[in-house]
C-alpha cells in the first residue's frame, strides 16, 4: 500500500492510461503547464507535452464539443472543467450529442470520453462555483456518472472510466482534493456500477455520496458510542447503480437514510430512495430519510454555506429521530 491524496490518485489514473495509450490525451482550461485550477494535473504537460495534455480557451461548450468529436473519431479524451457550475455552458454538446450519438448511429460508433467535474461547496467559491448537480446528468439517458471519496475509488474509477466506450462524468468533490488515503500498490480499475460499503453495521443503511461520505462515517463513530451501528454505502458510480448492495444492506438493517450535498428538492437522493421505495419496500420499517443541502444558492458567507450543508450532525440527529 502507499499513500497518495486525492488529487494525487486522479492523475495517477490518467498518467497510467496515458502511457498505456496514445490516444489518451487531456485538455481544458489551464491544465497544461499551470497544471489546473486545482493543481490535478500537475507535470503532466511536462511528461507528455503539449500535444497530449492541451490548455483551450474559455469555451466549455468547445471543450465538450472536442471531446465528443475526437471520441467519434478514435481518440480518448479526458476534458476538465474548472466546476461542474460551468458544465451548464456545454449542456446541448453533452445532452443532444455526446448522450445519443452511440444510440442514434446504431452502436456502430463508440464514444469513450470522460469530462472530469470539480463540484461540491465548502471552499467559500459562492453560488455559481459550489453546486452538485450530479441529478441533472444521473437523468440523462447515455451518460455514465461516477462520484468517488477516497483515493482509492478516485484512481480505480479513472483507470475504468478512461476504458469505457461510453461517455462518462467523472464528478470530483473539491474538499477531498487534500484528503489522503492508502492506495493499493498494485492497482487495478474498479468497475463501474460496484458499490462498495465502507463501514459495515446491523442498524441503519445509510447511502452517502461524494464528501458526504466521510460525514456518514463520522457520524457512524458517533453513533456508535451510544450502541448504534450504522451501515455506511458508497455507491461510488451514480449510473450504473448498484442496486444488489443496497437491496443486501436494507434486508439486514430495515432502515434507510440517504445522504448527498445536493439540494434536496429534485435530487439524486430522491431517485435512490424511490427506487428503494418501489423495489424494496417490504424490507422496510418504516419511510427512507433523505438528507440534503437547503433550498437556496450556496452563499458567500462561511458561516452561512456551514448552514446550508449537510454534516455529521444532520445524519446523526436524522439517525436518533428514525430509531
Amino acid at each position: 500500500m502507499r499513500k497518495m491524496t486525492y488529487a494525487e490518485a486522479i492523475r495517477e489514473g490518467m498518467r497510467i492510461k496515458m502511457k498505456e495509450d496514445p490516444n489518451v490525451f487531456i485538455f481544458g482550461e489551464d491544465v497544461g503547464a499551470f497544471g489546473g485550477c486545482f493543481g490535478v494535473t500537475a507535470g503532466l504537460f511536462d511528461e507528455f507535452g503539449e500535444k497530449r495534455v492541451r490548455d483551450t480557451p474559455i469555451s466549455e461548450g468547445a471543450i465538450i464539443g472536442c471531446a465528443v468529436g475526437s471520441a467519434a473519431t478514435g481518440l480518448r479524451p479526458v476534458a476538465e472543467l474548472m466546476f461542474i457550475d460551468f458544465l451548464t455552458v456545454g449542456m446541448d454538446q453533452l445532452v443532444n450529442q455526446a448522450a445519443k450519438m452511440r444510440y442514434m448511429f446504431g452502436g456502430k460508433i463508440t464514444l469513450p470520453m470522460v469530462v472530469r467535474l470539480p463540484a461540491g461547496a465548502g471552499v467559500q467559491a459562492a453560488a455559481q462555483h459550489s453546486q452538485s448537480l450530479e441529478a441533472w446528468l444521473t437523468h440523462v439517458p447515455g451518460l455514465k456518472v461516477v462520484y468517488p471519496s477516497t483515493p482509492q475509488d478516485a484512481l480505480g474509477l479513472m483507470l475504468s472510466s478512461i476504458e469505457d466506450d461510453n461517455p462518462v462524468m467523472f464528478v470530483e468533490h473539491k474538499l477531498l482534493y487534500s484528503v489522503t488515503g492508502e492506495v493499493e500498490d498494485n492497482v487495478k480499475p474498479i468497475p463501474l456500477g460496484v458499490a462498495d460499503i465502507k463501514r459495515e453495521g446491523k442498524d441503519v443503511t445509510v447511502i452517502a455520496t461524494g464528501k458526504m461520505v466521510h460525514d456518514a462515517l463520522k457520524a457512524a463513530q458517533l453513533l456508535s458510542q451510544e450502541g448504534i451501528e450504522i451501515e455506511v454505502i458508497d455507491p461510488r458510480s451514480l449510473y450504473p447503480l448498484d442496486k444488489e448492495t443496497i437491496s443486501k444492506s436494507i434486508e439486514k438493517t430495515n432502515k434507510v437514510v440517504v445522504v448527498t450535498e445536493e439540494n434536496k428538492r429534485g435530487g439524486y437522493g430522491g431517485e435512490i430512495s424511490a427506487m428503494i421505495s418501489e423495489e424494496y419496500f417490504d424490507y422496510l420499517d418504516g419511510p427512507v430519510m433523505r438528507i440534503g443541502a437547503l433550498d437556496t444558492p450556496i452563499p458567500f458567507s462561511p458561516v452561512l454555506e456551514s448552514y446550508v450543508i449537510p454534516n455529521e450532525k444532520d445524519i446523526v440527529n436524522a439517525i436518533k429521530k428514525m430509531i
